[in-house]
């Protein structure tokens, strides 16, 4: 008996004796397996490249199987939260799965560590104890013959830090976070239903695609199969791509920098404020010791330091997720760098005499 790609046991001593135990470690009712892997389908692509180059969004379903997060099914959020509840009320009343396991997002060449995927996967965490992630697809990476899909959440020691919404150098001490520990980024696994792998099978077939009129109405130098290779990923130039994200790494270079000088103005102020308030309670240590020698009652030195404020410190999220998408950028660049040097030093060698 299989429901969902789940298989329930049973023994051969009673039809009825299920082994419960299996059923619960293989669906984690309780949530103790942590997951270990994403599988889906390829919905959420086509979702993505009919809108690109817009960003859009969409709600995952699906199941949790044993450290597996099964992504059977998703929608687009079209807006109202209304939308969502109604669509998973009429997913549930034709009997389709209709757990919430995450959501996704579009992306343009790695642009999506924002303040909007923060708050929205935070929600999605806390809501469903970290057994929820986000599926980011760049679909103008994928158009260069590298499918880009990749699964991330948040470590505990993020999740920790914006429990609090506290994000000072304090706080990022004793949670030990940085830009590279804000996200955990779980394998993805692509898998197709019987009916879309016979689809691909069939289209493999030429004949199948030929239309009514017969192979003479055809054009057999120019008419190519469905699934014939693409060799528009050998092309060499990738000027364009890397123009862009270089443009893009700089702005996010400038926004760092703007971080820096806010946080080296607060020191600044810091450092002046406690300046004036040394100044002040030597001052009074210096009065208090002639009132002493005249006998008078001494001035506390409490009403001094309740004068001066030191200025609070600037939160550090803003630079935490700077650094992490210039980090990305970084990585975008030398990922698609490194193949092009290759095909170039290839197609140097090969048209050597």
């Amino acid at each position: 008996m299989a429901t969902n790609g789940t298989s329930t046991t049973i023994t051969k001593e009673s039809p009825s004796n299920v082994n419960v135990t299996n059923v619960t470690a293989a669906l984690d009712i309780e949530g103790n397996v942590p997951l270990e892997s994403v599988q889906l389908d390829g919905l959420i692509i086509k979702h993505c490249r009919e809108f690109f180059p817009n960003t859009v969004t969409g709600q995952l379903l699906g199941l949790d199987v044993n450290g597996v997060l099964e992504v059977t099914n998703c929608f687009p959020f079209p807006g109202p939260t209304k939308y969502q509840v109604d669509m998973m009320r009429c997913l549930r009343e034709v009997n389709v799965d209709h757990n919430t396991v995450g959501w996704y997002q579009s992306t343009y060449l790695g642009s999506f560590v924002t303040h909007k995927l923060i708050e929205t996967q935070y929600n999605y965490q806390q809501t469903f104890n970290n057994k929820s992630v986000v599926i980011v697809h760049d679909v103008s990476r994928s158009t260069h013959g590298n499918l880009s899909l990749r699964a991330f959440r948040f470590t505990q020691a993020f999740m920790d830090a914006q429990r609090e919404n506290k994000f000072t150098s304090e706080s990022l001490l004793k949670n030990k976070l940085t830009f590279s520990n804000i996200f955990e980024e779980l394998p993805i696994t692509i898998k197709n239903s019987h009916l879309i792998t016979a689809l691909l099978h069939s289209l493999d077939d030429f004949e199948n695609v030929i239309p009514q009129g017969g192979i003479s109405t055809l054009d057999k130098e120019t008419v190519t199969g469905p699934l014939t290779p693409n060799f528009d990923t050998l092309e060499l130039s990738l000027d364009p791509y890397i123009e862009k994200n270089l443009e893009f790494l700089l702005e996010a270079i400038d926004e760092h920098g703007q971080e820096q000088s806010n946080f080296a103005f607060w020191q600044r102020s810091v450092t002046r404020e406690q300046t004036k308030l040394q100044t002040a309670l030597q001052k009074r240590k210096q009065e208090n010791v002639h009132r002493l020698a005249a006998g008078q009652e001494l001035l506390p030195e409490e009403e001094i330091t309740k004068l001066f404020k030191l200025p609070p410190e600037p939160s550090r999220l803003d630079s935490l997720l700077i650094t992490a998408q210039i980090n990305n950028y970084c990585k975008q660049l030398n990922q698609y760098s490194g193949p092009t040097l290759g095909k170039l030093f290839m197609s140097g060698e090969l048209q050597k005499p």
